[in-house]
């Protein structure tokens, strides 16, 4: 019995960490400055900003040419400007919105690898079966920490009662 105990903790293990691992990894790779495109960590100078939320809202709906379903405001350094990005749910575009002009231009598609870690971390983790998948090794994941408890505390009393 031990020895299956064993063999479906290192499994459990296994099929618990692999998912964990790409999830945590591409996550880090994503924020870790200069990783990506956009990595750069600047201060945004507030004597720059010139549009107030309320105002990149407005031109945003103007440049789209109806009221967008935002979903996100935020205001951020980028080629050393400050801009709002706008960012539209139910598939509507990206936008960016400078700060100081008030000039609206759709965000640049991003770049391979930037894509490739959005994919991986993002939408991987994020899809419509998300709560599902975050249960499933939730579960994997308590049942193998069970398992190392138990092959612990036997191991443990194994040595307990040798010494006794």
């Amino acid at each position: 019995m031990r020895r299956l105990i064993y063999r479906t903790h290192t499994w459990l293990g296994i099929i618990v960490a692999v998912p964990v691992l790409a999830w945590a990894s591409s996550g880090l790779l994503y924020a870790w400055p200069n990783a990506v495109e956009g990595g750069r960590i600047e201060n945004i100078r507030a004597s720059s900003v010139h549009i107030t939320p309320a105002e990149a809202m407005g031109r945003a709906n103007n440049f789209a040419g109806k009221q967008l379903p935002l979903t996100a405001l935020t205001l951020l350094m980028r080629e050393g400007r400050p801009v709002y990005q706008a960012i539209g749910g139910m598939g509507a575009d990206s936008l960016l919105i400078d700060a100081e002009t008030g000039s609206v231009v759709k965000t640049p598609p991003p770049r391979a690898l930037t894509r490739y870690f959005r994919q991986a971390h993002f939408y991987f983790f994020a899809g419509s079966w998300q709560v599902t998948l975050l249960l499933a090794l939730s579960a994997l994941a308590c049942l193998s920490a069970l398992s190392g408890i138990y092959l612990n505390l036997t191991l443990w009393l194994r040595k307990r009662d040798r010494t006794t």
